[in-house]
């Protein structure tokens, strides 16, 4: 089965005030996203959320590294068969885990609870 693919081939113009122009350049600051997006994921009942902080980036890089040397190290004591293998895949399960909440916490946008949806 073919997957349907997604174009945009439609072109809108949307006039703005100078103050609406405004609030959706900062939005879209904010966002750290291009103004398109932040409209699409409006029409989508979907509200972007305002993009971490360089702390943020750097604390999930540690951690992508951290969970990174875990598996390494469960795949080394489960083929050398002296660690408690199944420990350390747990851990690294809670890790990835942890990983997908962090996401979701601060990452993925949020769905919309506007009235006119």
């Amino acid at each position: 089965m073919k997957k349907a693919k997604r174009t945009r081939n439609i072109q809108l113009r949307v006039w703005l005030n100078e103050k609406e122009s405004a609030e959706l350049n900062r939005k879209a600051a904010m966002a750290k996203l291009p103004k398109s997006t932040v409209i699409r994921m409006l029409l989508t009942n979907y509200e972007p959320r305002e993009a971490p902080d360089e702390r943020f980036y750097e604390a999930m890089r540690k951690f992508y590294a951290m969970s990174n040397n875990l598996n390494q190290l469960a795949r080394k004591a489960n083929t050398l068969g002296f660690v408690d293998a199944n420990a350390i895949t747990e851990l690294t399960k809670k890790l990835a885990q942890f990983q997908l909440e962090i996401e979701q916490t601060f990452l993925l946008p949020v769905k919309s609870n506007l009235k006119w949806k």
